[in-house]
């Protein structure tokens, strides 16, 4: 059973593009919005300090066609999150 509620696509998700391996994907929601409220903190858990190191580019695509045969596509390049300083206390 197909049920159609919307009439487009409202699949949306981040993708990391590394310089050295496979890319990664961060999140997924249901607007570009939440999207891009949510990448910096998929960022920062769900890749180690050394794979955010090799990030290039973060990737906002869109689910393009029906849910079993579509594909995604590329609608902008997102800002690679800065990792916080790092605070060192005086011993």
């Amino acid at each position: 059973m197909l049920v159609t509620t919307e009439s487009k696509a409202q699949g949306w998700r981040a993708v990391a593009v590394f310089d050295d391996r496979a890319d990664a994907l961060l999140f997924v929601g249901r607007s570009s919005t939440q999207v891009r409220q949510m990448y910096a903190e998929a960022f920062a858990e769900v890749l180690d300090e050394e794979e955010r190191e090799h990030v290039t580019t973060i990737q906002l695509q869109q689910w393009s066609g029906a849910p079993d045969a579509g594909r995604w596509v590329l609608k902008t390049t997102l800002k690679v999150p800065t990792p916080a300083a790092k605070v060192r206390l005086a011993a």
